[in-house]
C-alpha cells in the first residue's frame, strides 16, 4: 500500500481530521540510518506525526519535530514539507530496549520522560513560529496531543504506531489526528476520545490492509466527513551535493586542506538521511576556485 495522507473536514467544521501511512517512508528511514526495533518505532512516529502536523502546509512551508528527551535515543528530529518529503533521524540509532510489560516496542522509555517536544514551523515569515511543551510520555502521539492543546489551545485526539517485524523491517506504519476547532459542541471531544479507546491499534489497522480513508471514517464514527485532499507522502531529503560546496567553503580553506592531509578526502554526511559525500584534492580545489570574471560584452 503507497504512503499516503488523507486530511478532511467533519461534522459540520467542527473537527479537522488527518489519517497517514507512512510505512514506506519508515522503513527507508530505518534502511538509511540503521535504527534497532525501537529506535525504529520512534523515528516512524515522529515521521508520521510531523506529515499529519504539516497536513495543511502550502508551498515551500515545513514543519520540524524536535524531541529532546532524556532517554537514551538523545535528540530526535523529523521534518515534513509542503509536497509530503518526510525527513529526520534519531542520535543513538542502535537504541533497542525490551519490550514493555504490554508486549510493545518502549518508545517511551527510549525517548525518555523529562524533556521538551519542540515545534517549528516556517511559513515564509521573517521568523519561523516556534511552540514547546514538556514531555508528557515520550511515545509521541500523546506528546502531540499535549502540544496542540497547550501550545496551539486546539484540543486534539493524535494516535501513531510503528509495527517493526521479526527481521527488523517495518510492517506498518502510520496515524490518527483529530482537531477540534473553536466554537464545537461541547459534546465533540468527548465523543471523539471515546472513538479512540474503541479503534483497533492503529498498527493493526495499516497492517491488516485498512487505506487511510477508511481509518479516518472509522475513528470519526458517526460523524458525516467531508475528504478535502489526498497527498502521497515519500522519505526524501533536500540535502545535495551543492550544498555541501557550502559546508566545505564554511570550513575554509586551511581546515579543507588539513583533512585531505590527514584523511586523503573531505567527507561529509546529512544527518537527516545518511546520504555521504566524498570530495577529493580537485573537487575540494574547486571549491575555494576564484570565480571566473564574466566575460565583456561584445
Amino acid at each position: 500500500m503507497s504512503d499516503v495522507l488523507v486530511r478532511g473536514i467533519a461534522a459540520d467544521g467542527a473537527v479537522l481530521a488527518c489519517a497517514a501511512i507512512a510505512t514506506d517512508a519508515t522503513e527507508e528511514a530505518r534502511r538509511r540510518h540503521g535504527t534497532l526495533p525501537t529506535a525504529t518505532a520512534a523515528l516512524g512516529r515522529a515521521l508520521v506525526a510531523a506529515a499529519m502536523l504539516g497536513s495543511t502546509l502550502k508551498e515551500r512551508q515545513t514543519v520540524m519535530i524536535r524531541v529532546l528527551g532524556d532517554g537514551p535515543l538523545g535528540p530526535m528530529i523529523s521534518e515534513s514539507t509542503a509536497d509530503g518529503a518526510l525527513r529526520g533521524y534519531v542520535t543513538n540509532p542502535r537504541t533497542d530496549l525490551p519490550p514493555t510489560s504490554a508486549r510493545k516496542l518502549d518508545v517511551g522509555g527510549a525517548v525518555g520522560q523529562r524533556g521538551t517536544f519542540h515545534v517549528t514551523r516556517d511559513v515564509g515569515l521573517r521568523d519561523p513560529y516556534q511552540g514547546s511543551v514538556p514531555l508528557v510520555s515520550g511515545e509521541i502521539g500523546e506528546d502531540l496531543a499535549a502540544y496542540l492543546s497547550c501550545s496551539e489551545q486546539v484540543p486534539s485526539v493524535v494516535a501513531v504506531g510503528v509495527l517493526v517485524g521479526p527481521t527488523e523491517r517495518v510492517l506498518a506504519s502510520g496515524g490518527l489526528m483529530l482537531q477540534v476547532m473553536p466554537g464545537a459542541p461541547p459534546s465533540i471531544p468527548a465523543y471523539l476520545e471515546e472513538r479512540a479507546r474503541l479503534l483497533p491499534a492503529v498498527t493493526q489497522m495499516v497492517n491488516g490492509g485498512a487505506g487511510a480513508d477508511e481509518m479516518l471514517r472509522a475513528a470519526l464514527g458517526r460523524l458525516p466527513v467531508s475528504v478535502l485532499e489526498h497527498r502521497a507522502v515519500r522519505f526524501a531529503c533536500r540535502c545535495s551535493a551543492q550544498k555541501v560546496v557550502g559546508v566545505i567553503a564554511t570550513l575554509g580553506r586551511q581546515e579543507a586542506e588539513r583533512l585531505l592531509r590527514e584523511e586523503g578526502r573531505v567527507e561529509v554526511q546529512c544527518r537527516f538521511c545518511g546520504e555521504q559525500y566524498v570530495f577529493d584534492a580537485e573537487r575540494v580545489a574547486a571549491v575555494f576556485a576564484p570565480a571566473a570574471p564574466e566575460a565583456a560584452e561584445a
